[in-house]
This record gives C-alpha cells, structure tokens and sequence, in this order.
C-alpha cells in the first residue's frame, strides 16, 4: 500500500505561483500529478519517474516543475505564470509500472486532492 496526502492548495490570481506537495508512504516507479477541473475529465500533468525522468502535459510545459525529494518523501509540484484554465482539483498519483504516461490507468494508488482555484 502507498499512502499519499496532498496540500498547498489555494486561490492566487493569475500570474502567480503556487507550490503542492504530496507526503508518500514510499516511492513507487512512476509518480504523477493530475487534475480534474468541474465538468471535466482527469488530465495528467506531470510525472516523474525513479530515476527522475520528467513530462509535462503540453498545456504546463514551461510552467509547471515536478521534482521530488527523497529525504523528505515528499513530491512537488512548483507552478508558476498560472492562468484560470487552471483551476481544478489537483491529485498525487503513484504507479508501479512498467509504464510512466500521463494516462490515469497507470496508477494505482491517489491521494484525496488538493482544490487550486486561480482568479482572472
């Protein structure tokens, strides 16, 4: 079992940053960041593998820095120049392969969320 627990969210306005963390129990081969905005279906928007292989959803590209650290076991997600099509619930996922995407059905294990609202 892997347990993760999410926070950092909140409202900003556009432009501005925000940091989410994930507490992990134990990293798995793949973790990820995903979204879900109302009405909408998941999206992934980050991953970032063991050996700290990343891919961004073209959407954040440039934006959004996913990274980890192993000493704390905690997994990030800096997002900076945020827009209102950002807005969503925001979820930590953890994968045990063999595949890392940004394809939900990799996953197994999801925290509860984290609500990221961005004002215009």
């Amino acid at each position: 079992q892997v347990q993760l627990v999410e926070s950092g969210g909140g409202s900003v306005q556009a432009g501005g940053s925000l940091r989410l963390s994930c507490a992990v129990s134990r990293y798995t081969y793949c973790m990820a960041w995903f979204r879900q905005a109302p009405g909408k279906e998941r999206e992934g928007v980050a991953y970032i593998t063991k050996s700290s292989t990343t891919r961004y959803a073209n959407s954040v590209k440039d934006r959004f820095i996913i990274s980890q650290d192993n000493a704390k076991n905690t997994l990030y997600l800096q997002m900076n120049s945020l827009k209102a099509e950002d807005t969503a619930m925001y979820y930590c996922a953890a994968g045990s392969g063999p595949v890392c995407s940004l394809d939900s059905r990799w996953f197994n294990y999801w925290g509860q969320g984290t609500q990221v609202t961005v004002s215009s």
